[in-house]
């Protein structure tokens, strides 16, 4: 009998309050029983009871559509690849999704994505960037997120392969076997697939798989262009 897969959101939060109740909603509303793991680099605003209103009590019969199953935890000493890592330690599923706490997801097909992690070792998507509500022109970094499929997409820009964990799709067996770079504040997505594009690997960039990327101070995408 043919396993059936599970699928394991991580989100890494601090302080995302204003956005994080969507991006959950928008992963029920997109992705049947997901489990759910936050990652908390000890928020100190209402971010941690926002995602404890999508926990399913166990005493009731599941609202997929409302409640998931949700780990949290809460992070020490925080670096970008250490959140994502200690993630995919506490997840059970064999697919991973990563996605922003202050990301929406619009359209995903992961019927496609699951079949396409069969040639690629990582799979990134789309993003719209929002800021304040209205969507921007795609400038800079946002000038990668184009209208059709890349594989091993080159970023001209900061002249390396070029990925983003706003919104990306693994195998966990993948990432526990090679981990994110736990040293680096921050793209630590291009670094882990330059790594591996360089051993043969493939990536691939997919427009079906879109998101709305929200404006926030700290998010390190904005910095420099809002």
């Amino acid at each position: 009998m043919k396993k059936k897969n599970k699928i394991s959101v991580i989100i890494r939060c601090k302080n995302e309050e204003r956005w994080i109740g969507y991006s959950i909603q928008s992963i029920l509303d997109n992705i049947k029983n997901p489990e759910i793991v936050v990652v908390d680099d000890n928020s100190n605003d209402n971010s941690i009871q926002i995602v404890k209103n999508f926990v399913h009590d166990p005493k009731l019969k599941i609202d997929s559509e409302k409640y998931a199953k949700i780990k949290i935890i809460n992070i020490k000493d925080y670096s970008p690849g250490k959140s994502i890592n200690e993630g995919v330690k506490a997840a059970t599923g064999n697919i991973i999704i990563i996605i922003s706490a202050h990301c929406v997801i619009k359209k995903i097909n992961l019927k496609k994505s699951i079949n396409d992690l069969k040639k690629f070792i990582g799979i990134f998507g789309n993003q719209i960037p929002v800021y304040n509500g209205s969507r921007l022109k795609k400038r800079y970094v946002w000038s990668h997120f184009v209208d059709e499929p890349v594989v091993n997409m080159f970023s001209e820009l900061e002249n390396r392969f070029f990925f983003h964990n706003a919104i990306s799709i693994f195998n966990r067996q993948d990432l526990l076997k090679h981990p994110f770079d736990e040293h680096l504040s921050g793209k630590e997505d291009r670094y882990w697939i330059n790594h591996h594009i360089k051993n043969k690997k493939k990536s691939l960039y997919d427009p079906s798989i879109e998101v709305e990327h929200h404006y926030t101070v700290a998010g390190n995408t904005w910095k420099g262009l809002a």
